[in-house]
């Protein structure tokens, strides 16, 4: 049973999630449906839940790396 609270509490519903990466809940069920981005959802029944190390990477891979012209 501890385990399996462990495990639930990694996963963020679709409004968690979405408050995370500061986009709206519609937002992340549109790219879940037009796979815009290589985002992992873990689905559960009818719900997408979202681990949080899953964001952090996605986070980090939309960073670009801007080089300052002189």
């Amino acid at each position: 049973m501890m385990k399996e609270k462990l495990f639930q509490s990694n996963l963020l519903s679709r409004k968690e999630a979405a408050n995370y990466l500061q986009v709206t809940e519609g937002t992340l069920a549109v790219w879940l449906s037009t796979k815009r981005y290589n985002l992992p959802v873990v689905k559960i029944g009818r719900l997408a839940k979202y681990r949080k190390t899953d964001l952090d990477i996605f986070i980090a891979s939309r960073v670009i790396n801007m080089v300052k012209l002189k």
